[in-house]
């Protein structure tokens, strides 16, 4: 039978997985069906040993400090097929089902353009095997964050038409292969609705932390910026510094206030008191807080409201209004351009219900704004803090200031779409909101309250400069209700392919700048 496919895979270290957790692998890969596979084994001086029983079946290249594209690399040029099935097994074991490589090889049948093929798998952690399933692949997947999976199916020839991987990266390689890959053929995604899984990786769950990224080292977040940076260069879409910026529109009459803070809420009495005094204490008071509770006339939270309001036993004349706007929709983006279209101040400042500002936060923000015509955002910095079940809100100390200081003045809106976010608080001229057509109002693809936020930025940021301050504002408080706290991977591809969609459009905007400007 003729050879079609050669896999690679690592033999890691003792540490990683058992010797009988190896031979579980090992025996899937060379138990494949239909297909005659060569297999070549990754192998360090303190790696696994080879099963003897498939010593004779396996070629094992040694290597002595190399980074993972320079093993991979070897391991594509001595492999002999048209096909290169690579198994990413560094930190977890990964067992392929029996029909893994025939399945694979006809895809790429099916798809004579694919340059890789990537798939559904199962995730086993103790007892319990749960279905992981991915997104498809389009031009707007730039995360470097974006699951791929584990196992791999590339086609050679497009591998050696784009030199394989780059040895340059020490953590980056498979992230830049694949953006590499997507802008000479195809990416397709094989899916999994039941018992479909490809492969089984073995490993730990999780939970989602959407805090994670600070945690990756300044050195793997400046190699991924370069990544991103050099891709959308290739691809047309790449902004280069200070280019298409204009001054941001302003109003014919002054706006009676200086700021709005805008806060949506529903069914949170506990914290809105919380976020409402916290805008009250502001060393700048020429401004107004717009609470609009999307629960309807029973929502609890507007009972909390009405204390600050003439009437009320928290109402001071002496601090700044507090109105209230109530509709019974809870939908996100129509709340903030309810309250825009309500403002009475030049500018909309962000506050989640149930988040805080610090006492200088609008004087700061309204400081940078007046540095320079062509700002058309700020964007602050945050600490995270977290309600204890006592009720005690305490800093998270583990969690650094959220700065986004990977956000440069010449790169930041291209990095931009290589991570979720931004930072806080968020702060826009209500007339340059208007203007650019007010946020999305989950009539964007897959938003449900999700990302509004995000795609505003990344149009503002095609169009104005973005002021940044990485002096914490601002103050986001995690508990048990929170949209950030233990994220399930349902309720992650979701806000995932929200953004992602969000990223596509930015990609072809951008392209379409970048074709005018050349024509």
């Amino acid at each position: 039978m003729t050879t079609h496919v050669s896999i690679l895979f690592h033999l890691p270290d003792i540490t990683s997985c058992t010797g009988k957790q190896i031979e579980e692998s090992i025996r899937s890969f060379a138990d494949q069906q239909e297909i005659e596979a060569e297999i070549i084994a990754l192998a360090r001086k303190d790696s696994h040993p080879v099963p003897s029983r498939y010593a004779d079946h396996i070629r094992v290249l040694i290597f002595e400090g190399e980074n993972l594209a320079r093993q991979v690399n070897r391991g594509i040029k001595e492999a002999r097929s048209d096909f290169i099935l690579y198994v990413d097994n560094r930190t977890h074991p990964v067992v392929l089902k029996q029909s893994c490589t025939e399945l694979f090889h006809l895809t790429m049948v099916r798809h004579p353009q694919a340059g890789m093929v990537y798939a559904d798998y199962e995730l086993e952690t103790g007892n319990e095997i749960t279905d992981i399933r991915l997104l498809k692949h389009h031009i707007g997947r730039v995360r470097d964050n974006q699951d791929y999976g584990r196992v791999f199916f590339f086609r050679k020839t497009v591998l050696d038409r784009i030199g394989n991987l780059d040895e340059s990266l020490r953590f980056n390689a498979l992230y830049d292969l694949r953006l590499r890959i997507s802008e000479k053929a195809g990416l397709v995604h094989i899916s999994n609705k039941y018992r479909g899984a490809l492969y089984r990786v073995i490993a730990d769950r999780s939970e989602t932390n959407v805090f994670d990224y600070l945690l990756a080292g300044k050195e793997v977040q400046s190699e991924a910026e370069a990544v991103i940076t050099r891709h959308l260069k290739r691809i047309g879409a790449y902004l280069k510094p200070g280019y298409g910026y204009q001054r941001r529109p302003v109003t014919k009459t002054k706006p009676d206030l200086e700021a709005s803070v805008i806060i949506p809420v529903n069914n949170r009495p506990e914290f809105i008191g919380t976020a409402i005094e916290s805008v009250q204490a502001q060393s700048f008071t020429n401004i107004e807080v717009i609470i609009v509770v999307n629960g309807g006339k029973d929502d609890p939270t507007i009972q909390t409201v009405k204390q600050y309001q003439p009437g009320g036993n928290r109402y001071n004349p002496e601090k700044p209004d507090v109105r209230l706007l109530v509709v019974d929709i809870n939908n996100i983006g129509f709340c903030l351009n309810y309250g825009v279209q309500h403002a009475r101040g030049e500018y909309y400042i962000q506050l989640d219900s149930d988040d805080r500002l610090k006492p200088t936060a609008v004087e700061k923000i309204l400081a940078v704004f007046n540095t320079d015509p062509t700002i058309g955002m700020v964007i602050g910095s945050y600490e995270v803090w977290e309600k204890l079940e006592s009720g005690a809100i305490v800093r998270k100390e583990e969690i650094p200031v959220v700065t986004h200081d990977e956000w440069t003045e010449d790169n930041g809106r291209n990095n931009l779409l290589r991570i979720n976010g931004a930072g806080a608080p968020r702060s826009i001229p209500i007339r340059l909101i208007q203007s650019l057509g007010y946020f999305g109002m989950n009539d964007d693809p897959y938003t449900e309250n999700y990302g509004e936020d995000y795609d505003m930025v990344l149009r503002i940021s095609e169009q104005y400069r973005i002021g940044r301050i990485y002096d914490p504002i601002y103050e986001v408080i995690r508990h048990s209700g929170g949209t950030d706290h233990s994220i399930d991977s349902a309720t992650v591809n979701r806000n995932d392919e929200a953004k992602d969609w969000m990223r596509k459009e930015a990609i072809h905007r951008r392209r379409r700048m970048n074709r005018k400007t050349s024509a």
